[in-house]
């Protein structure tokens, strides 16, 4: 049961929330411990009568997931935030990115949007259920490392918990529900070749030329996938594939002895991305073969599958209706597959916008709180108190109307 206390008011949570810094990066000079964040979360909702449990990420000291729940069940309903930030420029930013500023009718702060915000929201509507009986628990998840690893998640997945009916990631999606986005790979391809003076080619093995050889067959590649697989759900509605950065050679006069192209590739659903790495290997080792270059193939990280929640799926019927908006699909990815890999129903639906996400002056509009507190409280309402069958009804609970001290 909801315990009736009071907590701070919500952008005195979410300024603490932001004051806690939680950058994750690939990189060791950005990346930081999300420790101080779960241990302000693990605090509210064990004030709130949560049981609270923290998990240490296995393989990543400093790395900390927490799982929040009330009541018990088979079914009941997920909360799912991350509480790590990508690293910023903060010469880009016009006041602290680690203090809550509001301005224009919007909170700006690192994580404001993306997603630390979340977390305030999802205490707002809770604490409206004070006494009430909870006939499915709900659960609340903060995870580590979104941003770069996504190994908080992938470590819940492994561990096969928690179960749930349902479960909404609160991503900013401007409150639309997404129940659809690419995947996401990332890949690394080195070609070892041998340096030599320009004016002799056989005195090398130019890496270079193999390289240019490899991208018009990758470029190749791209075309049969665009061709083979679309959808038109997606905005962009075809794979694509990014050749962001290359690097070779060191002298205009020098064979060149070393390249290295990093490239991504976002499959549709459907795509299978261990497959899709075979089809590149096949590919590109010949063409190394051939002029006699060593190659070396990685994955820069693991990869994020590709997601997607059936049209009719029960779960996504109810978000469309509480939050008047048609599901929809994006392009960037989430840890929803690994919430779906649990056996929850799962959707991508927060506020704010990912226009403002991964940007100088980040923020949280204000307008967009109080109707993702009342989402939330609907949702509630609907898989945790009333605990609705497992035919949905066709009258979804009305969406509360009291909007008092959420700010």
């Amino acid at each position: 049961m909801i315990r009736d206390i009071t907590l701070p008011a919500f952008d005195k949570l979410l300024a603490q929330l932001i004051s806690a810094p939680s950058v994750s990066s690939a990189s060791s000079v950005w990346d930081q411990s999300n420790c101080k964040v779960i241990a302000l979360l693990a605090d509210w909702f064990g004030q709130l009568g949560f049981s609270v449990e923290i998990m240490d990420v296995p393989g990543n000291p400093g790395k900390q997931n927490l799982i929040a729940t009330m009541g018990q069940g088979a079914g009941g309903l997920v909360l799912s935030g991350h509480t790590d930030t990508v690293p910023f420029d903060q010469a880009k930013w016009s006041s602290d990115p680690f203090s809550l500023n509001y301005r224009d009718d919007r909170f700006y702060g690192l994580g404001s949007c993306d997603m630390k915000g979340f977390f305030p929201v999802i205490l707002s509507a809770v604490s409206g259920f004070s006494g009430a009986e909870f006939k499915q628990p709900l659960i609340v998840i903060a995870t580590a490392d979104e941003e770069s690893s996504m190994s908080g998640a992938q470590a819940l997945a492994e561990a096969g918990r928690p179960k749930a009916r349902c479960a909404v990631i609160g991503e900013p999606t401007s409150l639309r529900p997404i129940r659809m986005h690419k995947g996401m790979m990332m890949e690394r391809i080195h070609l070892q070749g041998r340096s030599g003076h320009s004016s002799n080619p056989a005195l090398g093995k130019n890496a270079l030329d193999c390289m240019v050889d490899v991208l018009v067959e990758l470029t190749a590649f791209r075309r049969e996938l665009q061709s083979q697989y679309q959808n038109s759900s997606f905005e962009i509605d075809v794979p694509t594939m990014n050749f962001g950065h290359i690097h070779g050679g060191d002298n205009p006069n020098r064979i060149c002895g070393a390249c290295e192209l990093q490239f991504d590739l976002r499959p549709l659903p459907g795509m299978d991305i261990d497959s899709l790495r075979n089809s590149i290997s096949k590919r590109v080792k010949p063409i190394a073969q051939k002029h006699q270059i060593e190659i070396v193939i990685e994955h820069l990280f693991g990869g994020v599958p590709a997601f997607e929640t059936p049209a009719n799926s029960q779960f996504v019927k109810a978000c469309e209706r509480l939050s008047g908006q048609p599901a929809d699909a994006v392009a960037f990815a989430t840890e929803a597959p690994y919430l779906q890999k649990l056996g929850m129903e799962t959707i991508v639906m927060g506020p704010g916008s990912i226009d403002q996400a991964h940007q100088p002056d980040e923020f949280l509009a204000i307008d967009q709180i109080k109707p993702a507190v009342n989402i939330l409280k609907g949702l509630i309402q609907q898989y945790c108190i009333d605990d609705v069958p497992a035919v949905l009804n066709e009258h979804v609970p009305a969406v509360p109307n009291d909007n008092e001290g959420i700010l």
